[in-house]
């Protein structure tokens, strides 16, 4: 009951105030249409006209807040006698509650790779140019010793070339070939051996070569062939045939003869060094040479003498050791396949007996230490034959072949080995028989 009666009453204060209001309101416009048809309104009147509007304003402001508000309760069945809450609402998020996101799947993160870096970009209005990357020096060098290394070896070759064609080696294999029968492997050896030597002109060493062999093989005359060619190619004054019977026959001059010997080969290697060739030195009948001429022959090969001194080819030529050469080609014919090449019985020559030689030789003299074995072997019937062919058609003889066969008969030989007959002699008596025709 309380609750009504107040809420009574103070509707009705309400209307009250509403009706007090309006009828001010009404006296002032009343009395402001008086003022208007007067001709002299006052400034009082217009601020009171003012005031009545602004309080009127404020009242219908008020009366519509009360009817939003009564409504509001009506419909939330609230109390109607209720004291009405005039404050203004304040909005929270409490209560609130977001509505639901569609699930997001998640994306891997790409791991970042840690290599080569990206390459450098440069703007696009300009050239795009690397910077200029210094050369090393190093390389520059190493290309310079590459060209240099190149052109050294290239000039070798080409002197090597130029050193081969001045001996024309090719020419003296054709007269040896032609000229030296039975003797094919020796003449394959000694063209070796010098076509080694003479391919450059700086040795540490003189060229040594000892040539033995029994007696008529063949010796003395490739002795005449090698002198022959070397001075149609390096000149007579630097070609030397030494013949110790010749140049030095009685033992008593042997040490003047030694010295001789020192002072002509000095001066021909000292103009050989100043012509850039190399000399060649023959001594023939080196088993009847004296001791002296040897200890001369050994210094010059053997001490360390001044680079004209290593630019020589000595040429020894004796038949020491001879007795070993024909002991082991009587022993070994039989074994000795008949279908062997001249070259393969030589090389087994050759292997089997420059033990045994250099053994002997190095017990009569120091110099064989030296110098390469080359030795000789017996010659054949068969090679006799073409020694008296030879001789009879340079004395221009008619070739006869029974003739020739006939003379070859004449000459004493060993006895049957494996077929084949050695001559004891060789070709020795081979010009003496042609002068009896």
């Amino acid at each position: 009951m309380s609750d009504e009666s107040s809420s009574t009453s103070s509707s009705q204060l309400v209307e009250d105030f509403e009706g007090e209001l309006d009828e001010e309101v009404d006296s002032e416009e009343g009395k402001n249409q008086k003022d208007r048809g007067s001709p002299t309104p006052s400034l009082s009147s217009f601020a009171s006209l003012r005031a009545v509007i602004r309080i009127k304003q404020k009242y219908q402001a008020i009366k519509r807040r009360r009817q939003e508000m009564a409504l509001g309760l009506g419909t939330q069945g609230g109390l109607t006698g209720a004291p009405r809450c005039t404050s203004p609402k304040i909005f929270t998020f409490n209560g609130l509650t977001p509505p639901p996101f569609p699930a997001i799947p998640s994306v891997p993160q790409k791991k970042k790779k840690r290599g080569r870096k990206r390459d450098v970009l440069y703007p696009p209005e300009r050239k795009r140019k690397m910077p200029k990357q210094e050369r090393s020096r190093a390389t520059s060098c190493l290309y310079l010793l590459f060209v240099i290394v190149f052109i050294q070896v290239y000039n070798a070759i080409e002197n090597l070339d130029d050193h081969v064609l001045r001996y024309d080696l090719e020419g003296l294999e054709k007269t040896l070939r032609r000229e030296m029968f039975g003797q094919q492997g020796a003449v394959e050896g000694l063209l070796s051996h010098l076509n080694d030597y003479l391919s450059t002109y700086v040795h540490n060493k003189p060229l040594v070569v000892s040539i033995h062999g029994p007696s008529g093989v063949g010796k003395s005359h490739l002795g005449r062939l090698l002198a022959g060619h070397f001075r149609s190619v390096v000149g007579d004054t630097l070609v030397l045939q030494y013949y110790v019977l010749h140049h030095c026959p009685q033992e008593a001059d042997a040490m003047q003869c030694a010295r001789n010997l020192s002072t002509l080969i000095s001066e021909m290697v000292e103009k050989a060094e100043e012509e850039e060739k190399i000399p060649l030195f023959i001594f023939d009948e080196a088993e009847h040479m004296h001791m002296e001429i040897f200890n001369v022959l050994l210094q010059l090969v053997a001490s360390k003498q001044s680079n004209e001194y290593l630019n020589a080819i000595y040429l020894i030529l004796s038949n020491l050791g001879h007795a070993h050469i024909t002991k082991h080609m009587l022993q070994n014919s039989s074994s000795i396949p008949m279908a062997m090449t001249a070259s393969g019985r030589h090389s087994n020559l050759v292997k089997e007996l420059t033990p045994i030689l250099r053994k002997t030789l190095e017990k009569h003299h120091p110099l064989w230490s030296e110098a390469d074995i080359l030795p000789l072997g017996l010659l054949e019937k068969g090679h006799v034959m073409e020694c008296f062919l030879e001789e009879v058609t340079r004395e221009g003889f008619y070739p006869d072949h029974s003739n020739i066969e006939r003379l070859a008969g004449e000459i004493e030989y060993y006895p049957a080995v494996g077929g084949r007959e050695y001559s004891q002699t060789g070709c020795k008596q081979v010009v003496a028989k042609v002068n009896l025709l």
